[in-house]
């Protein structure tokens, strides 16, 4: 049955329903959720490398990196692998305020995409890192006033359905949802830890309301129930992520993302690597959990940064790994992020019904070892990794143990560490992450997970 949601009207007026309705307003978009195989795919267009305040900069300045040709290139090459397929554009604030004549015609580009293919375009604060930076009030007003500037920039009464953040506190989550009526954001990096500018490990990788205590953490209840659907950014490899950042030489991050791919292994090789992570969903995923998703991020800058270091830009391995999804899965639907996520929030209601579920093999690319079998359990309760060598058949073990029935609380002041971290974590950076048998747990821990997994316990 499929629910529609809580409360009737946004705070900007707008009616409820005619908001989810827009999510089916261009042609082949999928009237449900379970039954399909969702791919989205978003692009970001900045100025500077992380842009931690609206006048401060950390990182490369990236201004002769984004050009309309590069925009065009990505474009055309998505179109080419995947015709009809419908992305989203993230702009920073300096991208949408930038008068240079690059930034100009950049940005009346994805306007006409919008018009030509359905493509979304909203904002993205901070570059990936906006509360490592700034006070949560700062966030809110770069979001209030950034979502205006896109609405401006469209015209039309258009409203973004999302918005791009890598990560951001439940505040500001809140603050999308009740004050700006966006009840979707990619506000999650699912195993993020010891890369980048933030850490951010602990939460379930696939869509859920987060609680108002962390945004790691999915709503227990009304109570601390925020209603902006939670996503993550980038499909990882589920054996590589849990490695702590780059430990044993491995990039945690390996999945679907071009860096960690076709940048790091070459185009054969990282593109047989995405496919592989693709299909974990496509096939096991979708038949263990009756929908599946698959999501990735490529900057319009790394096209100019593969041809300065690999002399190719990887268009060519994006259009092969997008025509790869359509051969296998014929299908599967490739969507923008903000309907993706309000599809699914037509479905759940909240994160009571939660029960992802998830098995990988490694493909032997990277980190991702070839002799190991990961499972994964993810609901509102608790999430859940078990491995075993599955070549040897030796004993599968408990890596993380993730408890959400547990108090969560974010950071006060601007740090980088974000992560959600209790019982047993993934990433074994601290004493207590030892990997241990699921019946040596504690006789409360073994209840909580037997309520909601008993054939664990069938044998």
């Amino acid at each position: 049955m499929v629910v529609l949601c809580h409360v009737p009207m946004m705070k900007n007026g707008v009616s409820r329903r005619s908001f989810l309705a827009s999510a089916a307003a261009w042609p082949g978009a999928p009237q449900g959720l379970l039954g399909n195989r969702f791919f989205t795919f978003n692009s970001v267009i900045r100025v500077n490398q992380i842009e931690v305040t609206r006048t401060k900069n950390v990182g490369a300045d990236e201004a002769a990196e984004h050009t309309p040709e590069n925009v065009a290139a990505m474009r055309e090459a998505v179109e080419s692998g995947w015709p009809g397929a419908r992305m989203t554009w993230a702009l920073s604030w300096r991208a949408l305020e930038d008068g240079r004549p690059n930034y100009r015609r950049m940005r009346e580009q994805v306007v006409g995409y919008h018009k030509k293919f359905g493509d979304e375009i909203t904002f993205i604060p901070g570059a990936y890192f906006a509360n490592a930076y700034n006070s949560r009030e700062q966030v809110n007003r770069d979001l209030h006033e950034a979502l205006e500037k896109v609405s401006a920039l469209v015209g039309g009464g258009y409203r973004p359905r999302s918005v791009v953040a890598g990560f951001l506190a439940a505040d500001n989550l809140r603050f999308l949802a009740e004050r700006e009526g966006v009840h979707v954001c990619q506000g999650n990096i699912w195993s993020q830890y010891a890369v980048d500018n933030q850490d951010g490990d602990g939460s379930i990788s696939y869509p859920y309301y987060p609680s108002r205590e962390h945004f790691c953490k999915p709503a227990q209840g009304r109570g601390d129930f925020i209603d902006c659907v939670n996503l993550d950014g980038w499909t990882m490899d589920f054996l590589a992520a849990r490695r702590a950042g780059f430990a044993q030489k491995f990039n945690s991050r390996m999945g679907v993302g071009p860096i960690e791919t076709i940048y790091a292994h070459g185009s054969e090789k990282g593109l047989r690597q995405m496919l592989e992570t693709t299909a974990a969903h496509f096939d096991d995923g979708f038949a263990r959990n009756g929908f599946a998703w698959v999501t990735d991020i490529w900057e319009v800058c790394l096209l100019e940064q593969f041809r300065r270091k690999k002399g190719w830009t990887g268009m060519e391995s994006l259009r092969q790994w997008l025509q790869g999804i359509r051969q296998r899965w014929p299908k599967a639907v490739c969507v923008t992020q903000g309907e993706f996520g309000l599809l699914w929030r037509r479905h759940f209601v909240d994160n009571a019904k939660l029960d992802y579920r998830f098995v990988q093999r490694g493909t032997g690319i990277g980190g991702s070892d070839e002799n190991q079998e990961i499972r994964w359990f993810m609901n509102r309760d608790f999430r859940l990794a078990l491995l075993r060598d599955w070549k040897s058949g030796g004993p599968e073990m408990v890596i993380d143990f993730t408890r959400y029935d547990l108090k969560a609380e974010e950071p006060r002041t601007l740090v980088r560490t974000w992560s959600l971290m209790n019982r047993l974590n993934q990433k074994g950076v601290r004493p207590q992450d030892r990997p241990v048998e699921l019946r040596k747990l504690t006789v409360e821990e073994q209840a909580l997970i037997r309520r909601r997994v008993p054939e664990l316990f069938a044998r």
